[in-house]
């Protein structure tokens, strides 16, 4: 019978933010995976914590998986760990995971903290809907693909930054979303010099060149609303005549009734007043 995978979330700053459970099951494991043993032994040694510890991280995570794996279905019980929060968000457990579900080992999730989860909740930003984009990319035409996407999203929007980096991302984003988007940059999330800094992007980036800032950054920004998305749609058509927009869906093969419901809609004007202009 294999053994357990078990993704254990550690602190992402505040020690005390450690479940009981949570270190429960890190002394009960046969072993320990963690992103950096250096890091987490600190946290290993706070709690009292004995058992044996190897590194997977980002650079071994394809051959050190494999390995795990072999433990796991000789029976071994692992916890995976990160530096802080939950293991498998924007980091390598994600390919662990999935190599384990691959060989039918139970995966289980022991819940803790989360940076953007934590970062989201305090940014006074809507909760409902949100999309993850952790870092963007480095390599420029793939970061560039992705902030193009990010110009249409709808839901808030949730993005992790280095220090050293920020004003260059708040200076990108500002160009893709605007000066006056609203955005919440959560830096020392837990630590005791925490801060949550509410403000616009255009407002944030002079802040920061003025102030740079120190810590890692959660960057919470608020999606583009529903009524703008419908105006600049607007906008786009009205640049061209109503007549090239009918011929748009005629040449869809849509009736012209249809077509004429559907001009209206797109322009946000009653279907009377694109057949009586058509009829003119």
């Amino acid at each position: 019978m294999s053994g357990i995978l078990y993704l254990c979330a550690t602190p992402i700053g505040n020690l005390e933010d450690m479940t009981f459970r949570g270190i429960r099951i890190l002394k009960e494991v046969d072993l320990i995976a963690a992103e950096d043993t250096r890091n987490s032994i600190r946290l290993l040694n706070h709690f009292e914590i004995h058992t044996p510890m190897t590194s997977y991280h980002e650079y071994n995570k394809y051959e050190k998986g494999k390995k795990l794996v072999e433990k796991l279905l000789s029976g071994q019980n692992i916890a995976l760990i990160t530096d802080a929060g939950t293991p498998g968000i924007s980091d390598p457990g994600e390919k662990l995971v999935k190599m384990c579900q691959e060989a039918h080992i139970t995966v289980t999730s022991v819940p803790g903290a989360s940076a953007c989860i934590t970062a989201l909740t305090v940014s006074g930003i809507g909760t409902r809907r949100f999309a993850f984009e952790a870092f963007l990319p480095s390599e420029k035409r793939e970061r560039d693909q992705i902030l193009k996407e990010l110009e249409k999203e709808t839901r808030t929007i949730i993005l992790y930054e280095a220090p050293h980096r920020l004003c260059k991302t708040l200076h990108l984003l500002a160009q893709y979303l605007g000066n006056s988007r609203r955005i919440t940059i959560c830096r020392e999330l837990t630590k005791k010099h925490e801060t949550i800094f509410s403000t616009t992007l255009g407002e944030a980036e002079i802040y920061y060149k003025e102030t740079p800032p120190k810590g890692e950054c959660v960057i919470v920004i608020e999606g583009k609303s529903r009524l703008e998305q419908t105006e600049e749609e607007k906008a786009r058509w009205e640049e061209i005549t109503i007549e090239a927009h009918m011929q748009i869906y005629l040449d869809q093969g849509m009736e012209k009734k249809d077509a004429m419901k559907k001009v209206a809609k797109d322009r946000g004007v009653a279907k009377r007043d694109i057949y009586n202009f058509l009829q003119k």
